[in-house]
């Protein structure tokens, strides 16, 4: 009997009966049990979340303007991160092996990328838009137009697609270190090593747009905080009926800019304790262990379905929409122009 409490735990391998197989540790039932059901909340609110911004601002005709395009194609980077990415995270994260081939292993670190920057490049457009909307709220609609709305939204995608795909299939992110990604390699991972340089400039690309938000929305804040004071020194009895039409238009920009921003706020958290391991871990030696680098890209990959709450929270009209579409009003005719905006 006490040789069986000391005997050792047997070794469990991704791929038994396989050489060069990765070990596989995983977590008993319970905690397996509530591992995926986590994860697995935050893929469905992923996907579903997203999807319903991008069917409320195409579906409705009275929420085609420049800047909700901006937000349908970022919630489509959403959307797509809950698609492609966060399954098979799930899994890896779970099983601590993947199950899904070289080939996908490799799709799969592009496709997070891409996402994670196209995201980022979105928001900082829509942090650029709240500021002109705020700054000068009459003169904004022919200042951002479709056209340049579109050309955001091309230049996001573009470049982080070009950006993520080039770095990994070219194996620019394994110069310099090819005997730690051979130490690392085993059948059944798929941590993609990245060298000191190429971290840096992940970092760079995270940090520099950063920046831009962080600068904008302050400016933003401040014009909203003397836009506020001006309008309680007016006198309603003594404004002109043009001063009352720019208050209002201005008071409705700035509740956009700070629900915007609060949006900005939770991808930026969500995402600087990941950017900051990684930069730190490539220039110690990728020292950080497994299941804190498990926590950190989690808590990033469930920005991907704070958005839409954030707009649920926020936004009456989504909320409507959100009726309007999940009881099947909007497959009515002309039902694209229901008014979701409150008289």
């Amino acid at each position: 009997m006490s040789e069986d409490l000391v005997s050792p735990t047997p070794v469990q391998l991704c791929f038994e009966n396989m050489n060069g197989s990765c070990l596989r540790n995983p977590y008993s039932p319970g905690p397996r049990l509530i591992l995926y059901a986590v994860f697995g909340f935050g893929t469905v609110l992923a996907v579903c979340g997203n999807l319903l911004v991008m069917t409320s601002i195409l579906h409705f005709r009275q929420l085609h303007s420049p800047a909700n395009f901006l937000v349908a194609s970022l919630a489509c980077a959403d959307f797509l991160v809950g698609l492609t990415v966060m399954p098979f995270s799930t899994v890896r994260s779970v099983e601590s092996c993947w199950y899904f081939g070289d080939i996908y292993c490799k799709l799969h670190t592009c496709f997070d990328g891409s996402f994670c920057y196209s995201s980022i490049f979105h928001l900082c457009f829509i942090s650029v838009d709240r500021y002109i909307a705020v700054s000068d709220p009459l003169t904004y609609p022919t200042r951002f137009t479709a056209n340049v709305s579109g050309k955001c939204i091309i230049f996001s995608w573009l470049l982080s697609i070009i950006y993520s795909f080039s770095l990994f299939y070219t194996g620019a992110n394994e110069a310099g270190i090819e005997d730690l990604v051979t130490a690392l390699s085993c059948v059944g991972g798929c941590q993609l090593a990245v060298n000191q340089s190429w971290v840096f400039i992940n970092f760079l690309l995270f940090f520099i747009p950063t920046l831009v938000m962080i600068s904008v929305y302050s400016k933003i804040f401040l014009i909203a905080k003397e836009q506020a004071q001006k309008i309680e020194r007016m006198s309603e009895q003594t404004a002109k009926a043009s001063d009352r039409y720019k208050d209002r238009v201005a008071k409705r920009e700035r509740k956009a800019a700070k629900t915007l921003g609060i949006a900005v706020a939770a991808f930026l958290l969500s995402w600087l304790p990941y950017f900051i391991d990684s930069i730190i871990d490539a220039f110690l030696g990728f020292i950080t262990p497994s299941y804190v680098y498990e926590i950190l890209i989690w808590i990033a990959y469930y920005n991907s379905a704070m958005n839409p709450l954030i707009y649920a929270f926020f936004y009456p009209w989504f909320r409507k929409a959100i009726r309007l579409i999940v009881t099947g009003k909007i497959l009515r005719e002309n039902s694209s122009a229901i008014n979701l905006f409150p008289e």
